[in-house]
């Protein structure tokens, strides 16, 4: 066979490890952060340095930390002396795109095992203003991705006639499910939609405690090809199997862009429920991890995705449906909303979707979980990463009528 032609090789994710994210770790450097979160991964993942084939690592704009190309200096406390090092960038989607570029290493046949990890030291420089910077031939921000993405939230309200409390009532889910991870940032056990519309306004119509917090934190990834996931499962640990993998582009304005629901990220979801075999992922999928860094795009990204028909965003989440007990769970582990370290966080949702299927999310885990999306998206909506894992290879995944029965 032309080696061009064939097959992927199967490809699982053994391990995961992520840091205490907070607004300033001033207790590590920006290497002590990153081998906080592979040391986790690896051990997580049973393995070894002598185990690894090759590093891919992940961050959003070197502007973000004040640090030109810190990979260069961060070669050998990430273990990549002396293995291959590549480094992606995809805006805020970067840590998606990682995962993903770590996992086609694996699919070539090439290297056996891929140590990946994304990370983020914001407290380092100031996220606002290096996004606030004038771009050549593009349309100025001019007020952080709160004043990008204002308008699109205000028009999604409008022509979706969604109640203007349902940012407030995605806010308390993810703020409340976040207080279950010890890893989360922000802990809000108690939080309330009231508390959330009272709040200030920062960029009409999104209130303070509908953004995100400013993280400083790292997560990590082991993926192996078969051989490796199968002696892991002999050994009596489960893996998540990468079902398929997306990823899409598209340019951050031009004339008739759908701004709501871009096409890129439509086109992205299309290709990966094709790739993974899903008809209908409202019911196949048991778990979804969504980037939501504004709690308003929850419903847009549901829609996006094909869970539901346009429009129909707002009213998963008025039903209760996105919640840790709800048919669908939206980001179990506190999203986006309890913790975010720009450059990690799109891994972040890769590996909470891994930790679910492997039934090690520990306090956040989802009864029953046997298949879950990663999904993260940056720029202005422009670059889009989702992957699906599951508890079986995809050529061994019972029907979907079986797989509702918790017991399996």
């Amino acid at each position: 066979m032309n080696p061009a032609n064939r097959p992927p090789v199967e490809a699982a994710v053994l391990g995961t490890g992520q840091t205490h994210h907070t607004s300033r770790r001033l207790d590590v450097s920006m290497a002590g952060l990153c081998r906080e979160a592979i040391d986790a991964a690896m051990a997580d993942a049973r393995v070894g340095w002598d185990d690894i084939d090759a590093i891919i690592i992940g961050k959003a704009p070197d502007l973000f930390e004040g640090v030109m190309m810190p990979e260069l200096m961060l070669a050998d406390a990430l273990g990549a002396a002396g293995r291959p090092l590549l480094r992606v960038h995809t805006a805020g989607s970067v840590g998606g795109s990682t995962a993903i570029a770590a996992t086609a290493h694996v699919q070539s046949g090439r290297f056996r095992r891929v140590l990946a990890v994304s990370w983020e030291k914001q407290s380092e420089s100031n996220a606002m203003w290096a996004l606030s910077l004038p771009v050549p031939f593009a349309a100025p921000v001019g007020a952080g991705a709160g004043g990008h993405f204002a308008p699109h939230v205000r028009s999604y309200i409008e022509t979706s006639g969604a109640p203007l409390d349902t940012g407030a009532k995605v806010v308390v889910k993810d703020r409340r499910a976040g207080a279950r991870n010890p890893h989360a940032h922000l802990h809000q056990p108690d939080i309330t939609v009231e508390q959330v519309m009272a709040g200030k306004m920062l960029w009409d119509p999104i209130r303070y405690d509908e953004t995100c917090p400013s993280s400083d934190g790292a997560s990590a990834i082991v993926i192996g090809d078969a051989d490796a996931a199968r002696e892991a499962e002999n050994a009596g640990r489960g893996v998540a199997w990468i079902h398929a993998t997306s990823m899409r582009t598209e340019a951050g304005t031009y004339s008739g862009r759908n701004h709501r629901s871009p096409r890129a990220g439509r086109d992205a979801a299309a290709a990966l429920w094709a790739e993974s075999g899903i008809d209908d992922p409202r019911e196949e999928i048991d778990v979804a991890e969504i980037y939501v860094p504004f709690s308003w795009f929850e419903p847009m990204w549901l829609e996006n995705l094909g869970f539901c028909a346009a429009g129909d965003g707002w009213k998963l989440v008025a039903e209760g449906a996105t919640a840790p007990d709800g048919d669908l769970p939206v980001n179990p582990s506190g999203g986006v909303l309890s913790s975010n370290p720009i450059g990690a966080s799109g891994m972040l949702r890769f590996a909470e979707a891994a930790r679910q299927v492997m039934g090690r999310a520990d306090e956040h885990q989802i009864s029953g979980a046997r298949r879950a999306v990663g999904h993260a998206y940056g720029g202005a909506s422009q670059y889009f990463s989702m992957w699906v894992v599951g508890a079986e290879p995809l050529g061994e995944l019972a029907a979907p009528e079986a797989r509702q029965d918790p017991a399996i």
